[in-house]
């Protein structure tokens, strides 16, 4: 049964709880907080063990939590510095123009940004603590949340324990039983170089594509005492059916003591409206040699309150224990009551079918480098996600800290935390090497220690692998499946080209994503076809990786320990191609296209049957791999101006109105036609919904409207709703219209852009010369002071290197060492003259894409300083060339249009490029054509003549592509120029 959530009680009890559920607390603990100024030494040699230096006083200081790098420890940032993760483009090592930017005191790398200090190898950390008196007989534990990444730990002169090497739980060192009160010293030996267990150089837990490879320790930072015997694990298996919870319960006592007493479970829900107290249930224990278990089922009443995406509801579990002869111990959980499913092809929360609207987390924390440790933080991510209608986030060969689980435990938000690997370039899983075991170390952790949250839905080994994959993750699904049924299990995050785990409970896979704009857009078209092989739920793989131009303005939001180099570098190279003060309109002209792609990308797993998620790459920007800027918010998780959360939650939220369009451009002798349809995944079915529609103008005037009969939606998709049929007939004149589908008394709706266009266009006698080469015909009218129009589709020399598509730059064109496309949309002004007969934005849009797709470009290195084109396409970032499709010039005496896409006269089967033309020739024939720069003659002539001066050169033999293993040794500095 659901209670509605009062926020205000809600936030008041999360607030508490966090504070005590985070450190599991005990009444009977006391805590010495060991975060402060802690002693400090490098050690770059590894000498510190032979030396002994946990004898020693260390002679420098830094403050911890925090990094080597927050406390301007480690090295200066070099053309040496060795990087942990691989580098694809060499060029920026080698490549003339980019010299300035490799010059000591200088450097701007364009991977990743650049950390203040970098270090990788030991570390050195000492603290003087003091024993109360009183913690005499007490368990006696130092507690170190995210240190990173070995760590080693002497009390005094002696080593405690064994080294611990964890990517995913607090490391914790029991200190001996008979530990006298009083001063000690503490020394920590702290080293994240890759040893022997290698999760692979660039998975997201260590690599400096994202937050990293730093040295320190980050999190909570405890010395705590507590009760000898005591509740070492505390697990709870919800059973919705029975209205009951399973715990499991693991005791120990010290030095092999063997001996019983009683255990006292209760329960309380503390973040509904209705607080619910579930009776206690006492039960007898043993201990025997120092262990001892206890399984119970505890009745949670006839009324329970269900964890899920719209009621978070959640209980606190406490376990109250004493001995028979009076020893104390208690530990607390927060839990929720749900059962998080995969039936069929589907997937279900507590019986309920959910479309998980996800996310990738890379680790991207620009202000410190590493991830956030505290509950609002996280608190914030899941809010901002929430607002652009997200539902899940996987975490990328990463698993995030504690207060993340809390954090979407209290928002409602369905977490893929995975083992810390991406086990490909210098990695491998299934042949034998110590990572086989470390994986299995690793989510154990994560499952002890995070298995109760109820936001902990799924669970991955970890992201794209190589090696004897297929056998190691089935026994890896086999052993989670038949250990713990609280979550669902696939081997890995892969692309399509990965081979398919047959046990994999649900699919994360490429394959079924991405838009097929080598055809003409449509909003017909689904995945079915791609995910008909799969009996599970197919979620697919990092979709989208649209990119967008650089923000600089984000430069200066860079004010910890990471600068942003690369945009610097960016910036400062597309200054010096007469292009900086271009940057905000490049920006948020391939930012409308970018959202474009995401609103059309979205709908499209929207509409298709059995598809049962995707998990966006990303919804920020990602800071590595060459800087993929593929998020519609930036790396802080802010809002870069192209679109509002609340414009994307239109199309990607849990109920979305969906319209199936043939096409974007009409004819006025065409009619309009949509099939309407629902997807919804809410809290219930809407019953008797009523979905209204409107066509409105660009001056938001009505031409038509209407509604639907009511209907009740079901929770899925595919619900048919009925036909739009709107007649174009009286249409006169190009015109740009939206259709918008809204469910009445809801706040779901969503829109649909289309343009028509007069079937018959007015004829009338041209003046000008058009040809489709400069000719000595066009040379005379130019030199005469005549105008001409030149269509040079086909012809383009320089620039022909530059392939341009509708769809903008994937991922980054350092990563795949320019592999097109190579542009990102184009700028335009909709109020040039030039577009009186052709209704455009000042980006490109849908109608614009039979002239744009697989169009020349046309590289205007050589125009004059200033020189702006008509239709100008925006370059990758990484080589900020001037490119034109259509400018204007004045040549000679005369005036110039050239068009690098196929305009040309009588061209009937292309109802745009014939408007556009139109629209062209109106403009050269008015007085209103009258280009501001001059061009000389040969500078055009060269355009279909010379090749670009400029080109991209990787300057190596290699063949990097993110599908190949590459050895983590092969450094960028090693390869020789060709």
């Amino acid at each position: 049964m659901h209670f509605t959530l009062s926020k205000f009680i809600r936030g008041l009890v999360l607030s508490l709880s966090f504070l005590l559920v985070l450190s599991g607390a005990l009444k009977a603990q006391q805590t010495i907080s060991l975060k402060g100024k802690w002693r400090f030494k490098m050690d770059a040699s590894d000498l510190g063990v032979k030396d002994k230096w946990f004898t020693t006083v260390l002679p420098e200081t830094v403050n911890l939590p925090g990094s080597m790098a927050e406390n301007l420890k480690g090295d200066e940032i070099t053309l040496k510095t060795k990087w942990t993760g691989s580098i694809y483009d060499s060029s920026w090592y080698y490549n003339p123009r980019l010299a300035k930017y490799r010059a000591e005191g200088n450097i701007k790398i364009p991977f990743w940004l650049t950390p203040a200090k970098h270090y990788t190898g030991a570390a050195w950390y000492q603290k003087e603590i003091n024993i109360p008196a009183n913690w005499k007989g007490q368990r006696t534990v130092v507690s170190l949340e995210y240190p990173h990444s070995e760590t080693r730990l002497w009390l005094d002169d002696v080593e405690i324990g064994k080294p611990q090497y964890t990517f995913v739980v607090a490391q914790q060192f029991e200190l001996p039983a008979n530990l006298k009160p009083g001063k000690h010293i503490l020394t920590l030996r702290i080293d994240n170089s890759i040893k022997a267990i290698n999760v692979g150089q660039d998975s997201h837990s260590l690599t400096d594509h994202t937050q990293g490879n730093w040295n320190g320790v980050v999190g909570k930072m405890d010395l705590t005492a507590g009760a000898a015997i005591y509740i070492e694990d505390l697990q709870v298996y919800p059973d919705l059916k029975s209205k009951s919870a399973k715990v499991k319960i693991q005791l120990k006592s010290p030095n092999g003591v063997s001996t019983a007493g009683q255990i006292t479970l209760s329960a309380v829900s503390f973040n509904t409206s209705t607080i619910l107290k579930v009776k206690p249930v006492n039960i007898a224990f043993n201990i025997s040699n120092g262990a001892g278990s206890v399984d119970v089922n505890l009745p949670m009443g006839d009324r329970i309150v269900t964890w899920d995406e719209f009621d978070p509801a959640l209980y606190r579990l406490k376990a109250s224990l004493t001995t028979k002869d009076g020893k104390k111990d208690e530990k607390q959980v927060q839990f929720g009551m749900r059962e998080f499913k995969a039936v069929g092809r589907h997937f279900e929360i507590n019986g309920r079918p959910v479309f998980l609207r996800g996310t990738v987390n890379n680790c991207e924390f620009p202000l410190t480098g590493y991830p956030a440790m505290d509950l609002e933080s996280w608190l914030r991510i899941f809010r901002i996600s929430r607002a652009h209608g997200l539902n899940h986030m996987r975490f990328h060969s990463w698993c995030p800290p504690e207060a993340a689980f809390i954090a979407a435990d209290q928002i409602g938000f369905y977490l893929q935390p995975e083992g810390p690997s991406w086990a490909n370039h210098g990695s491998s899983i299934g042949d034998g090497k110590p990572i086989d075991q470390f994986i299995y170390d690793e989510t154990n952790r994560i499952s002890k220690n995070y298995g109760n949250y109820a936001s902990f839905c799924m669970l991955a080994y970890g992201n794209e692998p190589r090696g004897r994959q297929v056998e190691y993750l089935t026994k890896f699904n086999n052993y989670w499946k038949a250990k713990d049924s609280r979550r669902l299990y696939t081997g890995a995050s892969v692309g399509g080209s990965w081979p398919v785990i047959p046990n994999n409970e649900f699919m994360v896979r490429a394959g079924a994503r991405g838009l097929d704009w080598g055809r003409r857009p449509e909003s017909m078209s689904t995945y079915a076809k791609q995910i008909e092989q799969f009996s599970v739920p197919f979620v697919a793989h990092e979709m989208g990786q649209y990119c967008v131009f650089p923000n600089f303005k984000e430069i200066k939001k860079y004010t910890g320990v990471y600068r942003a180099r690369n945009f610097e570098l960016f910036e400062e190279d597309l200054k010096d191609h007469d292009m900086g003060d271009q940057a905000d309109a490049f920006l948020m002209a391939s930012g409308k296209l970018q959202a474009l792609c995401y609103k059309n990308e979205i709908e499209k797993a929207l509409r298709t049957p059995n598809y049962s998620g995707f998990q966006l790459l990303s919804l920020n920007d990602y800071p590595g791999q060459g800087t993929a800027l593929v998020g519609v918010l930036d790396a802080f998780w802010d809002e870069k101006g192209y679109i509002s959360a609340k414009e994307f939650n239109r199309f990607c939220n849990s109920t979305v109105p969906l319209a199936r369009i043939s096409k974007f451009v009409f004819q006025s002798n065409e009619s309009f036609e949509a099939g309407i349809e629902v997807a919804h995944y809410g809290k219930a079915p809407i019953q008797n919904a009523r979905l209204s529609w409107t066509i409105k103008g660009d001056e938001g005037n009505i031409i038509a409207k209407g509604n639907f009969e009511p209907k009740t939606l079901a929770v899925t998709n595919c619900i048919q709703i009925g036909d739009i049929k709107f007649p174009l007939t009286a249409i006169q004149k190009a015109s740009h219209f939206k259709l918008e589908v809204s469910i009445d008394g809801t706040t779901f709706a969503n829109d649909w852009d289309f343009w028509v266009y007069p079937a018959e266009l007015p004829q009338f006698k041209t003046s000008f010369y058009y040809c489709t080469s400069l000719d000595e015909q066009a040379k005379k009218i130019l030199d005469e002071g005549g105008n001409v129009f030149l269509n040079a589709a086909g012809k383009v020399v320089k620039g022909k290197e530059v392939v341009q598509t509708f769809l903008p730059v994937f991922w980054n064109t350092s990563w795949f060492k320019m592999r097109p496309p190579h542009t990102l949309g184009f700028v335009v002004d909709p109020k040039h003259p030039a577009f009186e007969n052709f209704p455009t934005a000042d980006h490109s849009d849908m109608q614009w894409w039979e002239i744009v797709n697989k169009t020349q470009v046309m590289n205007l290195e050589d125009f004059p300083k200033g020189f702006r084109p008509i239709v100008q396409p925006i370059d990758t970032w990484f080589l900020n060339r001037r490119l034109a499709m259509i400018f204007e010039a004045k040549v000679g005496k005369g005036k110039l249009i050239v068009s690098s896409a196929d305009l040309k006269p009588g061209k009937e089967e292309s109802p745009v490029s014939k408007q556009l033309f139109f629209s062209l020739q109106r403009y050269m024939q008015s007085d209103k054509f009258a280009p501001k720069f001059s061009v000389d003659y040969g500078v055009v002539k060269d355009l279909f003549e010379t090749g670009s001066k400029e080109r991209f050169d990787t300057y190596t033999k290699d063949s990097p592509d993110e599908l190949k293993p590459k050895a983590s040794e092969n450094k960028p500095n090693n390869n020789k120029p060709k």
